[in-house]
């Protein structure tokens, strides 16, 4: 084969020329090209892990504003509880305050009532012995033909009607 024949005529060009190449290519590769990729990776790294640190930072600060805030809402709603139970024990008094002047209306017109039902019930009876006593005396003229006085005829009526 002719190129195997021609490899000890070229083999020294082709290593040099090899030598040339990956020098060359290490020296803008190597020492140009990879340094500033590194160089990024690096300032990458560091922005992630500065991200971080910061973002932990906040999440504290929140914690930290999110329990002041339930501390504040706490108080606040145990505030609003005391005020609730105060206004029910104010309403609550001025109700039973606003029932016993009614139950006092009430009790009032309920006495005023009983003492005019009881006035009746005497006026009533005290009629009813009147018309008893006068149908008492006009029965014992009539039946009898006597005269009675009208004294009398009120006690023995006052008298049959108490005793039955």
């Amino acid at each position: 084969m002719p190129q195997i024949a021609q490899l000890a005529a070229t083999y020294s060009s082709q290593i040099f020329w090899m030598l040339v190449f990956f020098g060359f290519t290490f020296f803008v590769v190597g020492r140009g090209m990879v340094p500033k990729v590194m160089e990024t990776v690096a300032q990458r790294d560091k922005q992630i892990a500065d991200d971080l640190f910061a973002a932990e930072r906040a999440r504290k600060q929140a914690d930290e504003e999110e329990a002041s805030w339930r501390a504040r809402e706490n108080a606040n709603r145990a505030e609003a509880q005391a005020l609730i139970a105060d206004a029910r024990g104010k309403a609550a008094a001025a109700t039973a305050d606003r029932l016993a002047a009614a139950q006092s209306v009430i009790d009032g017109t309920l006495a005023a009532a009983e003492s005019r039902i009881a006035e009746a019930c005497r006026s009533a009876a005290a009629e009813i012995e009147d018309v008893a006593a006068d149908a008492t005396r006009d029965i014992v003229s009539r039946v009898a033909g006597l005269s009675l006085d009208d004294s009398a005829v009120r006690s023995a009526v006052k008298e049959n009607l108490v005793h039955g």
